[in-house]
């Protein structure tokens, strides 16, 4: 019996550090269907403040130019993303090239935000949804081919080269089987992508013009007066969002590994 408490003991951290987590988010999403103007005063069940984010075109406008920032470097990072892993997986196999490709992915959000700035500057480049796009493609590319790269490790070269044996031109064999191998690790890391391109502040922050927010610089801007009802509201939809794409993220992942 000893033995069994010990390992008792031993999880409670694990659980005060899933309460530390997690209740502020299930006490944020609760209140998000609070009657009450007051944020943190329950007065009765309510989904009025979901309405009202519909009415308010700041929340409106910031949510479309995250849309099209996100959506976009989706797009761009998947596509280079993949052509980078199968790079590094095929021609240029090193590991300091590995390590270099990757390196947005690991670096601090701030050190990136501050050299992208620096180097739009340098160019004369005016800040706007283009230079947020190309700074949140810059990290995502290094995301998704990190996942591509994990496929790559279990995939089987036989399979393109009897492609090619058969008479099937590299482009033909890439589109016909390089590519539905990797499907399940492009679509795990277009997800990957698209989640934290959703809710990224720290670069848009520093890479986004005045006339051009998107939804979570909005969210600061609203939050510095004080957290409203309807940035529970936003705040909890955002969760949802997030939430059901890691997890589709995860599951693919996890088919990726089992094939």
């Amino acid at each position: 019996m000893e033995p069994v408490r010990r390992v008792g003991w031993l999880h409670l951290p694990l659980w005060l550090t899933y309460v530390f987590l997690y209740v502020p988010i299930a006490v944020l999403v609760v209140m998000s269907f609070n009657a009450s103007k007051t944020p943190f005063t329950w007065k009765g069940f309510s989904t009025r403040w979901y309405g009202e984010l519909l009415q308010d075109d700041l929340i409106r406008q910031g949510f479309i130019n995250t849309m099209i920032v996100a959506v976009g470097a989706t797009v761009i990072a998947t596509s280079l993303g993949t052509l980078l892993a199968i790079g590094l997986n095929r021609y240029f196999r090193s590991a300091l090239l590995e390590a270099y490709a990757l390196t947005p992915a690991i670096i601090p959000d701030l050190a990136l935000a501050i050299g992208l700035l620096a180097l739009f500057a340098l160019v004369g480049v005016t800040l706007g949804l283009h230079t947020v796009l190309l700074a949140h493609v810059v990290f995502g590319m290094a995301f998704v081919a990190a996942v591509v790269l994990a496929r790559l490790g279990h995939a089987d070269p036989s399979l393109e080269e009897a492609s090619r044996d058969l008479g099937a031109g590299p482009v033909s064999t890439f589109f016909r089987i390089t590519v539905p191998t990797l499907m399940p690790a492009i679509v795990a890391g277009a997800l990957l992508v698209f989640t934290l391109s959703l809710d990224e502040f720290v670069i848009a922050f520093f890479t986004d013009g005045p006339s051009t927010p998107t939804l979570p610089i909005v969210i600061y801007s609203m939050v510095r007066f004080g957290v409203t009802p309807e940035i529970n509201a936003l705040a909890a939809l955002l969760l949802l969002v997030s939430f059901t794409i890691v997890i589709s993220a995860q599951r693919i992942t996890k088919l990726t590994d089992a094939l």
